[in-house]
């Protein structure tokens, strides 16, 4: 039978790496972002316990079903496929100690259905997808746990987190909890919680009213806002216009309101914003003390910021989070992309001059638990990477990553007709915007570089491994 193993160190004690892997939501964190898994249910690290999740093969979508064995706290556990893609799956995680270091062995038995027929196809239909999730797994997993080492001898927060069940707010609680912060997640009346999130703590709201349905907004030591409708999901009518305005600035305003009259408020508010605010600038390099530019995502941006304003005046910590593109393979823009720069059809629009200031997905979470527990930061941050690209370069990039062509061009009147201000906004302006701020503040990116970003969320990464990969049969 086919063995492969994986040994990654990691900069943390053993007992810090088990706790990591030991959170509720560990799962989703390496979960391969070019895969789009979906969470059913999500097992602990006991014996019997069952981790679901549904999966992409070709036009297929099988249920993935992994049950926990064999467990030993905070050393090791395996897991075997009960339903799913091969034939058999046997993987056992090791943790072992290496002095104030620790490693993770993975080990994994498996077979493919009918292996002596197909067996020979797995060098190429098989083996790399496995190398490129186990190296994103680890390579997450230490990012993160460098992060957590850097702050551990800080006290962990309970967080209250609006947004928390889309692409990006998924991934900060994640990771919140995988740092050993008390996540909680503030929820409209309506919102129906994913089922593996079942179990959660929650807060319910009317986001409209402000009214508290269920919990309360005392006793957070922090509260991280991020709600709003999709900016790009859909054409921009006059009704979609309002929504996407009223989804931001109304319950942020209900928000602020509410933690500035709280008996136990928090520390701190981090707001969601958008270097939208900036406006189409061409390549004048933008940092926090730029001034304000013109347009609807302009105007979004400054009414959002204003709404939060009764926090700063009842003396708690305000932060506004101007946002980038965030960038990675589970949706959002690149995952837009993904499906014509894969058919060669990637290429420069409207001459690809227009500048597009991005962040990686691992970046944006850190960022956002760095400010948090920076106590002196306040106001205004740009999440974005420190090297901005024009669109063209984006292209050239994202081809070579993909090895497809990228010099396919597609006229500005074709976007404007497709998607009319949205597209002009979105698609045809840009800006060139630094995080200065972030940068003062000492923040270290895992993803400076845009290739470095694009291979690591598509499995793409062919630099030196820090890890050593065994396969026999």
């Amino acid at each position: 039978m086919p063995v492969f193993e994986h040994h990654a160190s990691m900069p943390s004690s053993q007992s810090r790496l088990w706790a990591w892997h030991d959170s509720p939501e560990a799962f989703v964190r390496i979960m391969p972002e070019w895969e789009r898994l979906i969470p059913v249910q999500l097992g602990g690290l006991e014996n019997g316990e069952e981790t679901r999740f549904k999966m992409r093969l070709g036009p297929l979508r099988p249920t993935w079903v992994a049950e926990h064995f064999d467990v030993k706290d905070g050393q090791a556990f395996s897991d075997k496929m009960v339903k799913g893609p091969f034939g058999r799956w046997d993987h056992e995680h090791r943790f072992d100690a290496d002095g104030d270091m620790s490693k993770v062995v993975d080990t994994v038995q498996w077979r493919l259905p009918f292996h002596l027929l197909s067996g020979w196809t797995a060098p190429i239909t098989v083996m790399p997808r496995i190398r490129s999730m186990f190296r994103f797994r680890s390579d997450r997993v230490r990012g993160d746990l460098r992060r957590i080492e850097e702050t551990a001898d800080l006290p962990r927060r309970r967080i209250l987190v609006t947004g928390s069940t889309g692409l990006i707010g998924t991934q900060l609680c994640a990771f919140l909890f995988s740092a050993g912060h008390d996540v909680v997640r503030l929820l409209r009346r309506e919102t129906v919680l994913p089922k593996h999130l079942a179990s959660c703590e929650t807060v319910r709201w009317d986001d409209r009213t402000g009214e508290v349905l269920e919990g309360s907004f005392e006793d957070f030591d922090a509260v991280i806002h991020l709600a709003g409708a999709g900016i790009g999901d859909k054409r921009w009518s006059k009704a979609r216009k309002a929504l996407i305005r009223d989804s931001r600035t109304g319950p942020t305003r209900h928000l602020a309101e509410a933690l500035a009259a709280a008996e136990r408020p928090p520390e701190v508010l981090l707001s969601g914003s958008a270097i939208g605010v900036y406006g189409s600038r061409g390549d004048e390099v933008l940092d926090e003390s730029s001034s304000r530019g013109e347009g609807f995502l302009c105007d979004l941006a400054n009414d959002w910021e204003n709404a939060a304003t009764p926090v700063k005046e009842a003396g708690i910590r305000l932060i506004h989070l101007r946002t980038g593109l965030v960038t990675t393979a589970a949706g959002g823009f690149l995952g837009k992309q993904l499906l014509p720069a894969k058919m060669g059809a990637g290429g420069p629009i409207k001459g690809g001059r227009q500048r597009l200031s991005w962040i990686s997905m691992d970046d944006y979470v850190h960022a956002v638990h760095h400010l948090m527990l920076q106590t002196e930061a306040q106001g205004p941050f740009n999440i974005t990477a420190p090297t901005p690209v024009n669109q063209r370069t984006f292209a050239r990039v994202l081809g070579r990553v993909l090895r497809r062509p990228s010099f396919a061009p597609l006229p500005g009147f074709v976007i404007r007709t497709l998607f009319g201000e949205m597209g002009q906004e979105l698609v045809l302006e840009g800006q060139h915007v630094e995080p200065k701020r972030l940068l003062d503040l000492g923040f270290r990116f895992e993803h400076p570089e845009l290739e470095s970003c694009l291979r690591h969320t598509l499995g793409k990464v062919r630099s030196p491994s820090p890890d050593l990969v065994k396969t026999r049969a």
